[in-house]
């Protein structure tokens, strides 16, 4: 971690979320970082100010007109004394008023005061957060350069489930380092998918395939050892999760979906998951059992989304770079630039898969442009990670 001696002001907003930031405080505190509490008046609902000043060691703030600090100018001393300033829980209501400009409490001066890094970890509900205002908002603060972390998706507090939940505090962390971390990469977002899809057939059988997610894996670790705060989008693998990673895990092709949109915006996005085309129709409520002399069942199939193909779609939310991943056993180059025209992606990287590299430790690769194709030699797939992640590096130096 990079958090030694590193000055944190954490500004707690109204979500019942807000308990997961005094974990999130005494996390920084572990690492050597000092952390100073804010919290809105909706915050202070959830996160009491003697909590906060328990787990932070110091003062905790919320008043904008407090004549103590006032006399001094304190919002301003606030958003300019500490080396970064991270909100979470970030409410829908706070990310209006920074993407608005908004100054009417302690908070929101303070984030329109300050030139330091801001990290916001949004949560809310899943139709808060899809909605055209708050994405608007997301994407405004994004192209202003705040820093995003999450949301996850999950259960609510409410009986809903979906992208809105705040990412746990080690992956927080982790990203609040990302902050200070040095390398090329520094300061911008990758998505990175990784793993097979698993697509239920009924509660005990699915659809899925030979991935191990091995590449993914050390292309998300290889990105954030150049200093991106990278989310990691897994289907289900025997791997440990990259460090420095903020990782959301999924089973079908659906919710490897919902989770690269709730991770968005991002710089860069590398598809490397092995995705589902198909799915079936209708998944078994019950085990589908097999019936002495009955033929075997008839297996109806539905298309799964394109993931690759909606990462890549013009608009605000497009990443600046996004890259495929294309699994073949023949015609590779040829199957590899068909589906770069077809999706619309910037790059492909076309990899053989006749022989043992789903599953194995090594990979040979050939890298798909608008310029042409480049041909690697077969390599370690953490070589290969970190070739990609050097070429990704260049596109944005």
């Amino acid at each position: 971690m990079t958090l030694s001696a590193r000055r944190i002001l954490l500004i707690v907003s109204g979500s019942i979320a807000a308990y997961k930031a005094l974990e999130l405080a005494r996390l920084l505190r572990k690492e050597g970082a000092a952390v100073t509490g804010l919290l809105t008046e909706a915050g202070a609902r959830f996160v009491t100010p003697h909590a906060m000043a328990a787990i932070t060691g110091g003062r905790v703030h919320g008043d904008l007109w407090s004549l103590e600090d006032e006399t001094h100018a304190g919002h301003i001393r606030l958003a300019r004394e500490h080396d970064a300033i991270v909100v979470a829980p970030a409410s829908a209501d706070l990310i209006a008023k920074m993407a608005s400009g908004l100054a009417d409490d302690l908070a929101s001066t303070v984030l329109l005061a300050t030139t330091k890094p801001i990290l916001v970890a949004p949560a809310m509900n899943p139709t808060m957060w899809a909605h055209p205002a708050t994405v608007a908002n997301v994407a405004t603060l994004a192209a202003r350069g705040v820093h995003f972390a999450g949301p996850d998706s999950g259960a609510m507090a409410e009986p809903e489930d979906g992208p809105g939940r705040l990412v746990e505090p080690p992956a927080l962390l982790a990203a609040i380092a990302g902050l200070f971390a040095g390398g090329p990469l520094a300061g911008r977002h990758a998505l990175v998918t990784s793993g097979p899809t698993w697509e239920a057939l009924d509660p005990v059988r699915y659809i899925a395939n030979r991935s191990s997610g091995r590449q993914g894996h050390a292309i998300a670790a290889a990105l954030a050892q150049r200093g991106a705060r990278v989310t990691l989008v897994s289907g289900p693998v025997a791997l440990a999760d990259p460090p420095g990673v903020i990782v959301a895990k999924v089973e079908s092709a659906r919710e490897m979906l919902d989770a690269c949109r709730a991770a968005l915006p991002a710089d860069i996005a590398v598809c490397a998951a092995a995705v589902a085309d198909w799915r079936p129709a209708e998944a078994g409520e019950r085990k589908i059992k097999k019936e002495a002399g009955a033929p075997p069942p008839t297996l109806a199939l539905a298309e799964n989304p394109d993931i690759l193909a909606t990462l890549s779609l013009p608009g605000p939310s497009r990443p600046r770079l996004v890259i495929g991943f294309a699994a073949e056993t023949n015609d590779v180059v040829a199957h590899a630039t068909a589906k770069r025209a077809r999706k619309g992606c910037d790059w492909i990287v076309a990899n053989d898969v006749s022989g043992d590299v789903m599953g194995g430790e090594e990979n040979r690769v050939q890298i798909v442009t608008e310029a042409g194709v480049e041909d690697w030699p077969r390599l370690a797939k953490s070589e290969v990670a970190a070739r990609l992640a050097e070429r990704i590096a260049r596109v944005f130096a």
